[in-house]
């Protein structure tokens, strides 16, 4: 068996995408999840299962990684959340401290990466692709009302699927929603509201090599919390040579995802308009398993990213219409 790979989450929902496309390359996978292991069906499917607290407990977290990766000889950590890498990019001794190489961009670009006030400035002025201007919720919290327009949206700087977000339709609401978050006002990002199809890109980055796949899909039906149920993979010249940039200019490496809002054009001319690009989230998108469907092993080129070796060619990528299910798994 061949090198030892710790991931974590792995009840999230791109984990079993993940341990799969990880044995199948010989790699010895020990998954972690906050709940025991009877709850998690892919606690079934790794070699070792461990039980972690949680990942907003920086310190118990930290201890248990540790152990985690002396015990196991660890070579790798997969982080699959947010709030684990949040974690580990303020852990910045976490190489030397554990032993094991941690597969996620450099800190300096998440830090831009995980805030989407400070993203968006930091891509506008650049010109390669579409953004949707904010302000800070406290930059306009005492603003006379006739200056915004509705609807609008409201979510957390560093949100994730779709936690604290709130659409607001009109000043009544506004108010409303002022009052719930006056508190942490510098917390919350204020956008137009943008009506059109979710688009995600899985887009995996080599930045030794220059090397980029990018593999968009547009989401036909989500969960509240955002993850795509049923989708049409496409490809589109145009979209991947905004994405190319976009994972250029934030110096990624590895597989992170991309989501845009398709801005459709008046209804009297067909077609695709302008992708307005709304965030980039810094880890395996939850369907994952659209990209290996279509063709496309996203896991394993990420690894490869983190042990220097280039990036398999894209191959025949085919439009198409790929629909999730879920299966039952007995786990004690």
């Amino acid at each position: 068996m061949g090198e030892t790979i710790l991931v974590t989450a792995i009840g999230s929902f791109s984990a079993v995408t993940v341990i799969e496309s990880l044995k199948k390359d010989g790699y010895r996978v020990v998954g972690c999840d906050i709940y025991p292991a009877e709850w998690v069906a892919n606690s079934q499917i790794v070699d070792v299962f461990y039980r972690a607290p949680y990942a907003t407990d920086r310190p118990a977290y930290e201890e248990f990684i540790k152990m985690v990766c002396k015990e196991e000889e660890a070579a790798y950590i997969m982080p699959l959340t947010d709030v684990e890498i949040d974690l580990f990019r303020r852990w910045t001794t976490a190489a030397e401290d554990t032993g094991a190489v941690v597969c996620m961009s450099e800190r300096k670009m998440l830090d831009i990466i995980r805030d989407k006030k400070v993203l968006e400035d930091y891509l506008a002025p650049l010109g390669i692709c579409e953004t949707i201007p904010g302000k800070l919720l406290a930059d306009v919290i005492d603003a006379p009302e006739t200056e915004l327009t509705y609807p609008l949206v409201i979510k957390p700087i560093d949100g994730r699927s779709s936690q604290g977000l709130h659409i607001v339709k009109n000043e009544r609401e506004m108010r409303t929603v002022v009052e719930l978050c006056r508190e942490d006002a510098d917390h919350y990002l204020v956008q137009p509201k943008i009506s059109g199809p979710i688009i995600t890109v899985d887009v995996v980055r080599n930045p030794e090599t220059e090397e980029c796949v990018c593999i968009p899909r547009r989401e036909l039906l989500r969960t509240l919390n955002g993850a795509g149920t049923s989708v049409y993979v496409f490809k589109n010249e145009h979209l991947e040579k905004q994405c190319k940039a976009i994972v250029k200019a934030l110096n990624i490496c590895g597989c992170v995802n991309f989501e845009f809002v398709e801005e459709l054009e008046p209804a009297e001319k067909h077609g695709p308009g302008k992708w307005r690009f709304l965030e980039c989230n810094p880890r395996f998108s939850g369907g994952l398993a659209f990209s290996a469907v279509a063709g496309y092993d996203m896991v394993r080129n990420h690894v490869n990213c983190f042990k220097g070796i280039g990036l398999e060619p894209e191959g025949e990528i085919q439009d198409q219409y790929v629909a999730r299910r879920y299966t039952e798994v007995v786990t004690g």
